[in-house]
């Protein structure tokens, strides 16, 4: 019996000295600790989708209209949301995400308008 309270003790005390106030080392370099993501992601994406559950495309959208009509600044929340890949000869656009291969930035910014504005309002939760 005094053997197994011996072999536990040095066991116990051993498991004290490995958590140590210096990082895990692998060889003679310390352990990474991967951040998660999320940090850069939320700086590019509009300030409505920065509330922390994620978003629908539509909503984010709908973001998108409270910047001023017209103006790059909506353009840029567009592209946020949708990036551009332009085509040399796109068709007319039947969703949303057609209006991304529009080379002209005033018919990519009506286009993106147009379906935005034809979403029917999603309720605040």
């Amino acid at each position: 019996m005094r053997m197994i309270l011996a072999v536990a003790a040095v066991l116990y005390s051993a498991s004290a000295f490995a958590q140590a106030d210096k990082p895990p080392m692998v060889g003679d370099k310390p352990l990474v600790q991967v951040k998660p993501k999320g940090t850069k992601e939320a700086a590019a994406k509009p300030a409505a989708a920065a509330k922390g559950k994620p978003q629908s495309i539509a909503a984010r959208l709908q973001a998108c209209l409270e910047l001023d009509d017209g103006t790059k600044d909506r353009l840029n929340c567009y592209d946020a949301v949708i990036a551009p890949a332009p085509k040399p000869k796109p068709a007319k656009a039947k969703g949303y995400a057609d209006c991304r291969f529009l080379k002209e930035e005033d018919e990519r910014l009506a286009c993106f308008n147009g379906f935005a504005e034809s979403i029917p309002k999603l309720p605040k939760s």
